[in-house]
């Protein structure tokens, strides 16, 4: 089963401009680039013969996205995401 998920990842600049400029030279997308690096990043890191996938905790919400959030829109999740760090630093 193949799944793909959107996520947003904060990366440095200099780092985002050298992944584009290689996967422009390939003839790639940005995200073919960085799933591959991440792959071979992950493979270097496994254990020699294991191919077990670790299982992660998955939590389930309930109700729902909060009023007012949209997961097409980056720059206004990113804004949430301050903001609630902003309230956490607070308390």
């Amino acid at each position: 089963m193949f799944l793909c998920v959107r996520t947003t990842l904060n990366i440095d600049g200099e780092l985002l401009r050298e992944v584009k400029a290689s996967a422009a030279r390939e003839g790639r997308t940005l995200t073919a680039a960085v799933e591959d690096a991440l792959r071979e990043s992950l493979a270097r890191r496994r254990p020699e013969g294991s191919q077990d996938p670790v299982e992660l905790p998955t939590f389930r919400g309930e109700g729902g996205l909060m009023p007012g959030v949209d997961l097409e829109d980056n720059a206004s999740l990113r804004a949430l995401l301050d903001e609630d760090v902003s309230l956490e630093r607070r308390r």
